[in-house]
């Protein structure tokens, strides 16, 4: 019951990606998996005891079907009519033994990469070119072209993806080279201005220092001065006294 609420909801979201492995399915089909799932391109069944596709929803917008690790041996000819669409299908680990079984694929007409490691059907002989001439739309098999070129990981796309998205974000936020040749030049500016002013106060405090010491000089000269006139002074005082005494002995005489 709880499986299927959620699936309604999940259904109303839009869900493109669903993983259910290790889950049990019951009589062929996972509780809460159905047509709901309109939008649902990556379905993951991987390790559910899965022995029929009998029961799979339609599910028309599917790409990516992971069913390994289940006990399928047959009934593929569902997949057409429910995913018609799918470009890549993931059978590894199934009970699948000949030929006969994989020629429904054929009807995949979209089908570019077919797993069927660890299934008995890869002992038979010349397996690999058998597979291609029967499905002659697909390009990869078990990982590998007939070239045996290894298929790209689609999580590795994703990624170039992703950092190419990075670098354009990057280039708009670091905007055009203009913008930082102008900062430039007004941090170089403001370095020059800040430099101008260390010696306008280096020029200031020097004249500062030039004044007090020509004030210091002055004081001295007034003191030295104001010594000069005291003596002079006490030198007239000291004629005017013998001015007088003078002028006595002249009248004696």
């Amino acid at each position: 019951m709880l499986i299927k609420l959620m699936s309604d909801l999940l259904s109303y979201l839009k869900v493109t990606e669903l993983v259910l492995d290790n889950c049990r399915s019951s009589n062929g089909e996972i509780e809460g998996l159905n047509d709901s799932f309109k939008e649902l391109e990556f379905l993951s069944m991987a390790n559910v005891e899965l022995t029929s596709l009998a029961k799979l929803p339609t599910l028309s917008k599917l790409r990516k079907l992971e069913l390994s690790d289940n006990i399928i041996s047959g009934g593929l000819e569902v997949l057409a009519e429910r995913c018609p669409n799918l470009t890549y299908l993931n059978l590894s680990g199934n009970k699948i033994k000949d030929l006969g079984t994989v020629e429904a694929l054929q009807n995949l007409k979209n089908l570019k990469s077919l797993d069927l490691f660890n299934c008995e059907i890869t002992n038979l002989e010349d397996y690999r070119d058998s597979i291609f001439e029967l499905l002659q739309q697909i390009t990869y098999l078990d990982g590998f072209d007939q070239e045996d070129n290894e298929a790209p990981d689609s999580e590795d796309d994703d990624d170039e993806e992703g950092d190419e998205d990075d670098d354009d974000e990057d280039e708009d936020e670091a905007g055009p080279p203009g913008e930082y040749e102008e900062e430039d030049d007004e941090d170089d500016g403001g370095s020059d201005l800040g430099e101008g002013e260390e010696e306008e106060e280096v020029g200031l405090s020097y004249l500062m220092k030039e004044e007090i010491q020509d004030e210091d000089d002055d004081d001295d000269y007034v003191e030295e001065g104001g010594e000069e006139e005291e003596e002079a002074e006490g030198i007239r005082g000291e004629k005017r006294k013998r001015d007088p005494e003078d002028e006595g002995e002249e009248e004696d005489d």
